[in-house]
């Protein structure tokens, strides 16, 4: 059996990675040790890049119809006092979403394994496992198992792409360590369904509280989801029993109207692998890398992976591409993504003060020096969370409504999946004279302007802004939307 690419594990990053690749062409095969989707709700948030990565795989309406959108999300003191507030629905990070979303992981997986309907030459095989994994000059040997049969078979691939979570079997078969930290602390995280007029906080909220921090919030389809840190005294196995849950959550959701389908003990951890690439073989989400929850980007980071390799890979299948391409998948993501998890550490040492002093200077700090302008509208719009960039300095461009052809859309719908060549410079020379991979070519006017039938309208006034913000007339975006600044053309 022969495939362009091998993904182990079918998560959510596993899943959305193969969509990516299908929509480009490649020849996937999706393997998988469960034979089902996972029925527990474990990751549970992702924000605006993410809803943008999963537009580009086609399938925003799926996955995103039904999400939660949390209005604002608090930060209170062991009184339930609010010390900072992040204004959600007041920030526009120019994506074309809204920066914070809550999801249900089941439905989530169903939609991205529909997903592989679409194309032919993706395979999903599940109840297999990853037995042993070879590379030579050509390609990568794995080996798989069939876990009803016992029966093994030997795939050939070009590449392989371990999406199979923290204890992966790929990073581990590829010789790859994870350097880093894990805390000690326990934490009991509790889900459930909740009848209506059962939520007694309905804001999400990250619970201060020196003796026991918490963060509640509600979810998408009526659910609730808590997560409490435990206390040094405190057996793990008796507080996921009922009458403990219980007493947990009573404060925020009526306990006789919860119904809880998930509550399990887990420790947070901040780790990275040595490497993401062993020749052939490449590390996505949690097998690269896992950081602590307060930011909510573990799977987000994972989506991020999958949107910057999957074109580099397709390009590399089909054309001379220099080897540096896939080199830059590491150098392009770890900066990115290390500085994410120092954010959320970061967070998390405000978020976990276990002393009652320490937790009562931090309130009094906080809320004074967010009487200065700047600082308040770093806290409440967002601003410290880390912007989506690479380490040369390439931003991701951003993606207003814009009309083509008399319709309104998303820009990146208009777009496709190749590069795209834009701007106010773009003209019937440009096509002619570009030497790069498949694009798309499209001249930006601005509202009110003369135009053809295939020009991009900007409705909104954000691409031009864009372009006389940064000088330029013409500028090629990649696939994955981040500007290709060797391309840019400086107006005169």
């Amino acid at each position: 059996m022969e495939f362009d690419v091998v993904v182990v594990g079918c998560g959510p990053v596993g899943a959305l990675t193969a969509n990516l690749l299908g929509a480009r062409g490649v020849r996937t095969l999706v393997v998988e040790r469960d034979t089902a989707p996972h029925r527990q709700p474990r990751a549970f948030s992702c924000d605006d890049e993410a809803l943008r990565i999963y537009q580009q795989a086609g399938l925003l309406t799926e996955v995103a119809g039904d999400m939660h959108q949390p209005r604002r999300a608090e930060y209170v003191n062991a009184k339930g006092r609010a010390f900072a507030t992040i204004a959600l629905d007041e920030v526009d990070f120019g994506l074309g979403h809204r920066p914070l979303h809550f999801f249900d992981q089941p439905r989530l997986e169903a939609a991205l394994r529909a997903g592989f309907d679409r194309f032919p030459h993706v395979t999903l095989r599940t109840g297999v496992e990853l037995m042993r994994l070879t590379q030579d000059e050509g390609a990568a040997t794995v080996t798989l198992r069939d876990l009803a049969t016992d029966e093994e078979t030997e795939v050939r691939a070009k590449y392989v792409l371990g999406c199979d979570g923290a204890r992966s079997t790929t990073r581990v078969a590829a010789g790859i360590a994870l350097t880093g930290s894990s805390y000690a602390e326990p934490w009991l995280a509790v889900s459930g369904d909740v009848a209506p007029g059962a939520v007694r906080v309905p804001t999400t909220t990250f619970v201060c509280d020196w003796r026991r921090p918490a963060f509640v919030s509600p979810g998408a389809f009526d659910t609730y989801r808590l997560e409490f840190m435990l206390r040094p005294d405190e057996d793990p196995a008796d507080m996921t029993g009922p009458g403990a849950v219980a007493r947990l959550v009573a404060p925020y959701v009526d306990p006789d109207r919860f119904t809880v389908t998930r509550a399990i003990v887990y420790t947070f951890h901040h780790l990275v692998a040595e490497r993401w690439r062993d020749r052939r073989v490449f590390l996505l989400g949690d097998a690269a890398h896992q950081m602590p929850p307060f930011l909510g980007q573990g799977l987000c980071s994972g989506l991020r992976d999958a949107a910057n390799l999957t074109w580099k890979l397709a390009l590399a299948l089909e054309s001379d591409a220099p080897g540096s391409l896939l080199d830059s998948y590491e150098a392009e993501r770890r900066p990115h993504t290390e500085a994410m998890a120092l954010t959320s550490v970061r967070l998390g040492r405000v978020f976990l003060v276990r002393n009652r002093f320490a937790a009562f200077l931090r309130d009094v700090v906080l809320r004074a020096v967010q009487a200065v302008p700047r600082v308040r509208r770093l806290v409440r719009h967002f601003e410290f969370k880390p912007l989506p960039a690479l380490p040369d300095g390439r931003v991701m461009f951003p993606q207003p409504e814009v009309v083509v052809g008399g319709v309104r859309r998303l820009l990146d719908d208009v777009l496709g999946p190749d590069f795209a060549v834009l701007g106010p410079g773009v003209d019937g020379s440009t096509a002619r004279d570009w030497s790069g991979p498949r694009a798309r070519f499209l001249r930006v006017v601005a509202e009110g302007r003369p135009r053809t039938e295939d020009d991009l309208v900007d409705v909104t006034g954000e691409l031009t802004a864009w372009f006389a913000r940064h000088r330029t007339d013409v500028v090629v975006l990649r696939p994955d939307r981040f500007v290709h600044t060797d391309q840019v053309r400086k107006t005169q």
